[in-house]
């Protein structure tokens, strides 16, 4: 067989995934990393690099390009194998040797692991968007569905659309940064946290509630924006140069569907205390997994949390006599 065999293989190269791949990396395990994109940062890079992010211990705030950063540059202490640009459509148990081992097949390879950790965050995502003229056709042109890069919002009027943590966050972002910023969001309450909420009263950043999207339009890029109040009788015409829709993303398992592995729904892997799956050697963590009994909390922080029990968990499953506790890594020789 030409295939290198890994003791550890981890499906996605985001916050959970990478952190998981440094503890493997304490317990000696031999690990590689499968990611989709093409660099590593899950949604944080591709979605929100230029994003504050503030519930990350030891950081009072930290920019997630940064933290994406730091966490590969601590997964480097081990030397994790990457593989980019290749997505998992399906596995299958094979014996070699005398021994049993999961095989991964990709777009582009197979890859041959003893056991695997699912970190795929929300699996495959598309952002919401809304079924009204002028949102295709200035799709890039003023009409964007997540930032990444701020430049383009500078010294602009921007109309910000959702209530949701993003949002709110992205408000509060780009508030200085951009000349207006206008929310509308089509109902009264917000989902978004407490705090930010508070932070967002204290701007200057005109809050619309009961109002929605109805066109957005101009000429070569976006002019205006359109919108009317679903409460009462009012439509306003908004003199814009970037409509942000911030409107969630729908996700799916895509082919982890077909896997046998047992599903909370379409988006959450069922797992135990210890984030094993029901198939042997398959753990999850992060944004994918819910415990059974509880809800899931879609934390970066979590997810790290997670990661941790699982790398540990799978290095007694390879190795039954070893212990799940790895000893605090301040005693090990690193």
């Amino acid at each position: 067989m030409s295939n290198e065999i890994y003791d550890l293989t981890i499906i996605g190269a985001g916050p959970t995934g990478l952190f998981g791949a440094f503890y493997a990396g304490l317990r000696s395990l031999k690990t590689k990393i499968i990611e989709a994109l093409p660099e590593p940062g899950g949604q944080l890079a591709v979605l929100y690099p230029e994003k504050m992010i503030y519930d990350v211990p030891g950081f009072p705030q930290v920019m997630a390009k940064d933290l994406v950063r730091e966490l590969v540059e601590q997964t480097k202490r081990f030397d994790p194998t990457y593989v980019f640009e290749e997505s998992v459509n399906s596995l299958r148990r094979e014996i070699y040797e005398g021994e049993e081992y999961w095989v991964l097949n990709t777009n582009n390879d197979e890859h041959w692991t003893k056991a695997i950790l699912i970190s795929a965050g929300i699996g495959a995502f598309t952002p919401n968007t809304l079924p009204v003229p002028g949102i295709s056709e200035f799709d890039g042109r003023g009409v964007f569905h997540f930032v990444q890069d701020r430049r383009p919002f500078r010294h602009r009027k921007v109309l910000i659309v959702g209530g949701g943590d993003t949002a709110v966050d992205w408000a509060l972002n780009l508030n200085h940064w951009a000349d207006e910023i206008t929310l509308i969001h089509r109902r009264s309450g917000f989902r978004a946290h407490e705090s930010s909420l508070a932070e967002l009263r204290e701007t200057d950043i005109e809050m619309l509630t009961h109002f929605e999207l109805d066109a957005v339009e101009g000429k070569d890029n976006v002019e205006r924006a359109l919108i009317s109040s679903n409460k009462e009788d009012e439509k306003r015409t908004l003199n814009v140069d970037i409509v942000l829709l911030s409107l969630g993303f729908k996700a799916s398992l895509g082919p982890m569907l077909d896997w046998g592995l047992d599903l909370a729904d379409q988006r959450h892997i069922n797992v135990n205390g210890l984030m094993q799956t029901n198939l042997p050697g398959i753990y999850a963590a992060g944004d994918i997994a819910t415990v059974k009994g509880s809800e899931p909390l879609s934390l970066i922080v979590t997810g790290f949390g997670q990661a941790a029990i699982a790398a540990n968990a799978a290095h007694t499953y390879i190795n039954p006599d070893s212990k799940l506790f790895p000893g605090h890594s301040s005693e090990l020789r690193l």
